[in-house]
């Protein structure tokens, strides 16, 4: 439901994924008890008869956006998760650009300095990925992270 976020153009024609989406807010609401039976029957007849998605926006407006499937959470973490990787590498490239660059300037090899902060850097990541993590909210082996998994 990202699409959510992005603020609709009142007078753009829907698709079909677009009253979908619209229906998918409406049936969290309804299960959450923010609507009831009458309402959400009026606001997806409404949500398929929806031709512009200024339509369609002022059904949902007043409805917080559902909370994600652990599917969902579960990409949005290991997305997250790769990007620690790639500022991981990044460093790594910086380190040891500045590790060869004083080497040169010396005329040999010294210690491989850049092994130390790069090592602790991955195994912090690595304890993130097999850390457990509980989706109670609870602080118990997750560091305060409480993500679905």
């Amino acid at each position: 439901m990202d699409d959510r976020r992005e603020p609709a153009v009142p007078a753009v024609r829907v698709s079909d994924r677009d009253r979908d989406e619209a229906l998918g807010v409406l049936a969290a609401a309804l299960a959450e008890g923010r609507l009831d039976q009458h309402e959400h029957e009026i606001r997806s007849r409404c949500a398929l008869r929806a031709r512009t998605a200024g339509e369609l926006a002022a059904l949902t407006a007043d409805l917080p956006e559902p909370a994600p499937t652990r599917s969902e959470q579960d990409r949005k973490d290991l997305r997250e998760w790769l990007a620690e990787w790639r500022y991981w590498f990044g460093g790594a490239v910086i380190m040891s650009g500045v590790w060869g660059a004083r080497c040169a300037q010396k005329g040999e090899l010294t210690y491989y300095w850049p092994v130390t902060p790069l090592g602790i850097w991955a195994a912090v990541l690595i304890a993130i990925a097999i850390w457990p993590r509980y989706t109670d909210g609870s602080d118990e082996g997750g560091g305060g992270r409480a993500a679905a998994r």
